[in-house]
């Protein structure tokens, strides 16, 4: 299997590392324009392959397209990161046409591969990854709802004071401050809902922390997050490879499902082979669902913003 990451920065070398060290994939390219960069990241993580014991080989290179050729699965981290005071949102009118030139490039060298869209704003820029290049929907795949689940339940085990991987939880809308919509109501500790533990006042506080997940990091970093960026990518791919068809929110384009269309949005998708292998049609209750259709007008908002490149 070859796995593609397109930015060497620091949320593309992080997803390098994870999918090498788990050996999701033999083969790992990172490609970057700054010259010598991605050469530099793989050559440095490629040493860590005796001390750490895996096999998956990792080679990097500069704006060469033809070295990513027959990758199963391609991964777009390039665009500008998300700096303090700066929405998503903002980041549209930058990171639109490389989102583009890349996905155009990419399938010039692999036209069968599945696409994963890590670029901000993610809804968006997913969007127009499937608008521009015409791949059935199940091939085109936004990272955002698993990197907020994880946050999530992250919260969720800080609150509960018990192990993070004890507890289920998942989030579903836009992957942005003011678009997630964290499903407490849903949310279990080993198969006991979380109300059972926490009171509404904790859990509206668990929800705000998880919205503003990303800023809070972007504010103690100076830039956006990358570990768990890195590590959610990797999970996603992990499910693709592996056709382990796990459960995982993910934005992907709608078509009628929770009473949306033309755009893309989190909800829960199986993950597989396929990509998006199928969505899974949660019952919202009326609270939720009026919440993902407040969610689908920003984004939507957000996507006239392309008017003048698609």
């Amino acid at each position: 299997m070859k796995v593609t990451v397109v930015g060497a920065g620091n949320v593309g070398a992080s997803c390098a590392e994870y999918i090498a060290q788990n050996e999701i994939s033999s083969k790992v390219v990172l490609l970057d324009i700054k010259e010598g960069f991605a050469e530099g990241k793989a050559l440095d993580l490629f040493q860590t392959a005796t001390t750490l014991g895996f096999n998956t080989s990792i080679t990097g290179v500069t704006n060469d397209y033809s070295a990513t050729a027959e990758s199963d699965v391609v991964v777009i981290t390039s665009g500008v990161p998300r700096k303090p005071g700066m929405s998503r949102e903002e980041l549209i009118g930058i990171n639109a046409g490389i989102v583009k030139k890349v996905s155009e490039s990419i399938l010039k060298y692999s036209p069968d591969t599945i696409i994963v869209v890590v670029s901000n704003p993610m809804d968006t820029m997913t969007y127009l990854t499937f608008k521009s290049t015409g791949l059935p929907k199940n091939r085109i795949i936004g990272m955002g709802g698993a990197l907020d689940s994880s946050r999530f339940k992250t919260y969720l085990s800080i609150a509960l004071n018990k192990p993070a991987n004890d507890i289920q939880g998942m989030v579903i809308g836009g992957h942005g401050d003011t678009t997630m919509i964290p499903l407490t109501r849903l949310a279990s500790y080993n198969g006991a809902p979380v109300s059972q533990y926490l009171d509404s006042q904790i859990l509206e506080k668990v929800a705000s922390e998880t919205m503003v997940g990303g800023a809070t990091l972007t504010k103690l970093l100076g830039t956006s997050a990358w570990y768990a960026p890195g590590a959610s990518v990797a999970f996603l791919l992990d499910s693709i490879l592996n056709d382990y068809k796990r459960m995982i929110p993910c934005s992907v384009f709608l078509e009628g499902e929770y009473g949306l269309d033309n755009l893309c949005i989190g909800v829960p998708c199986i993950i597989g082979a396929n990509g998006i292998e199928s969505i899974v049609d949660v019952k919202l209750n009326n609270s939720e669902q009026s919440l993902l259709n407040a969610s689908a007008d920003k984004i939507h908002e957000m996507n006239t913003a392309l008017s003048d490149i698609l």
